[in-house]
Order: structure tokens, then C-alpha cells, then sequence
């Protein structure tokens, strides 16, 4: 575990195509080990802070169960319980909590926000979703798939809908792990330039093929998994009217389940709005893998943890 030992996570790309198979070979071992009910002690005595500045239901319950389940502890703050919200500064509180605690979690609006919380604290930062990356989320979601199909490099992932966060990370995670990725977006909702260009050239190094379109139906036709994320994501909720509108064509139903690849599954990091970016049928189908990928954000945060923090121990009391 040692070469992401006391790193920051701030993006997909921080890693590279080794660390990202670290992390997903340890998370089979962990969930493995969940299901026979075993428990690890590895973190005992350490303490994860979580600064949730949006809410989260995922992101936050998996990363406080993992804390407890490898014998450590988490503690949720939001900006309205902290000083925050009286004016102390990003930086003051990086500080701050770096004497108290082992790890960060932040969920923030801007991605700034956690570049200043890096910057500032002497303690992994790891990025819990900010406007620009969710990389755990991508990170599971290529742990998911592997699982499923047993296989990654080479699978056809289609991702239809907005150009988000989550889509930024899915792209990267693709690039390292060496599938492919068909992007589906409006016009003006692409993903951000900078991404498909760090994407494209990690995939020179592992063959995966990235491509960009407005059309959802050659997006789907032959993928592996479809994959949608909500059109309207947190801070958006003012222009919600003209985005669904200009996103309609994207929904994932059965027509579009229909034209990929025999065996295909469908994946949505959650939550879904059911009736606009996907269908109850959809959802709720045989193709669905929604709730194994949620389950394993579980598992991947606890890889995720030791990774960053196994060891960590004996440079605190030197520190």
C-alpha cells in the first residue's frame, strides 16, 4: 500500500493505471472479507473528518461505516457546525483539522475548495464530489463493472446525458483501466475539454477508446453498460426547466437498453430521478446493477482509507 500512502485524492487522475488496480484488487479482498464477516482493526485509533458542505447520502454513510469497520472512527461536520460559517478561512481550517484528525473528506461546490484544503493541510484530502470530479464514485463504478463482467479493458461503456462530475471522473477511470467510453451529450453539455484531454492521453498508454457524440442511440448500440447520471445536478436547481427539456432525448429506457449489447447492464451512480433520466422499467429491470454499485462505494472507501492511512500510525506520533 505504501506508494498512496499519506496522498491526496482530489481527482481520478491523481492516480495512475497501477494505483487504480491497487485499489480495486483491495477492494475485492475487503468486500470478500465483509461477506464472511470478518473485521479489520487496521485504522483503530485514527479518525476521519467528513466536511460535507452538500448533502449526501452514499458518500457519507460509506465512508463513516468504512471508518468503523476497519476499527476507526468518522466524525460528519457541515459549515453551518463549524466556523465556516462565521468566516474562517478554507486554509485556517485545513490547518486546524490536520492536528486533530488523519484523513479529509470534503464534498464542496467549487473544486477550488478542496485544492485550498490540500494545499493547506498536512493530512490526505480525499475529493467526497465538488463541481468538477466525484473520482470515488468512479472509482466503484469501475469495481462494479469488473465485477460484473469479470473484465475491464476493452468493455463499451456508454454514458448518456449531462456532461457532469461524474462523468468527468467515469472518463478518466475508463482511460486508466483501458475500456472504452461513448460520451451522448447536448450540445453545451459536454464534459470539460481538460478532462477528454488528460483521458485521451493516459488512453495512448492502455489502448482505450474515447469517444464524443451528440446522438444517445450510437452511443448505447453494442455497450456493455449504459450509464446516466441526473440532468440536474446540486446548484443547478434554477435552470432545471430548460435542462430537462434540452435532455429528454438522452432518458435511458428500454429502447435504449435495447440496442446494446446482449447481457448489457445498467448503471446510475444514484440518486435517480425515475421518469426523467431513466425509467422505473429501466431502473427497477434485470439489466439494473444500480444497488451493487452503490453497495460497493462501500467497499472501494474502505481501500480507498487504507490505502492513504495503513501505516500512517508511527509518522502521527513523530509528527
Amino acid at each position: 500500500m505504501a506508494p498512496l500512502l499519506g496522498r491526496d485524492i482530489l481527482s481520478v487522475s491523481d492516480l495512475d493505471s497501477k494505483e487504480i488496480w491497487q485499489i480495486l484488487r483491495l477492494t475485492k479482498l475487503l468486500k470478500a472479507e465483509t461477506n464472511r464477516g470478518k473485521r479489520r482493526t487496521d485504522l483503530s485509533g485514527m479518525t476521519t473528518i467528513m466536511l460535507f458542505m452538500k448533502p449526501s447520502t452514499r458518500t457519507r454513510v460509506s465512508f463513516d461505516i468504512a471508518m468503523y469497520e476497519l476499527g476507526g472512527h468518522a466524525i460528519s461536520l457541515s459549515p453551518a457546525e463549524t466556523q465556516l460559517s462565521r468566516g474562517e478561512t478554507i486554509a485556517d481550517t485545513a490547518r486546524v483539522l490536520s492536528r486533530y484528525g488523519d484523513c479529509i473528506v470534503a464534498r464542496v461546490g467549487p473544486h477550488q475548495i478542496l485544492a485550498e484544503l490540500a494545499q493547506n493541510a498536512d493530512i490526505p484530502v480525499v475529493n467526497g464530489l465538488s463541481d468538477l470530479e466525484h473520482p470515488c464514485q468512479a472509482i466503484s463504478d469501475v469495481f462494479t463493472i469488473w465485477e460484473k463482467f469479470r473484465k475491464l479493458k476493452g468493455i463499451n461503456i456508454a454514458y448518456l446525458g449531462d456532461g457532469n462530475n461524474v462523468a468527468n471522473s467515469l472518463i478518466l477511470a475508463s482511460a486508466l483501466i483501458g475500456a472504452n467510453i461513448r460520451v451522448a451529450t447536448p450540445r453545451g453539455a459536454e464534459p470539460a475539454p481538460t478532462f477528454l484531454t488528460k483521458a485521451k492521453a493516459i488512453a495512448e498508454a492502455t489502448g482505450s477508446r474515447i469517444a464524443l457524440g451528440t446522438d444517445p442511440a450510437k452511443a448505447a448500440s453494442g455497450a456493455d453498460v449504459v450509464y446516466t447520471d441526473v440532468w440536474v445536478s446540486m446548484g443547478q436547481e434554477a435552470d432545471a426547466g430548460r435542462r430537462e427539456t434540452v435532455l429528454a432525448p438522452y432518458q435511458v429506457n428500454e429502447e435504449i437498453m435495447g440496442l446494446a449489447a446482449e447481457g448489457a447492464a445498467f448503471m446510475h451512480c444514484l440518486p435517480a430521478h425515475r421518469g426523467k433520466e431513466v425509467t422505473d422499467d429501466v431502473m427497477d429491470g434485470r439489466q439494473s446493477i444500480t444497488l451493487q454499485q452503490a453497495e460497493n462505494r462501500l467497499h472501494t472507501q474502505k481501500a480507498i482509507l487504507l490505502s492513504l492511512l495503513s501505516g500512517k500510525r508511527v509518522s502521527r506520533i513523530a509528527r
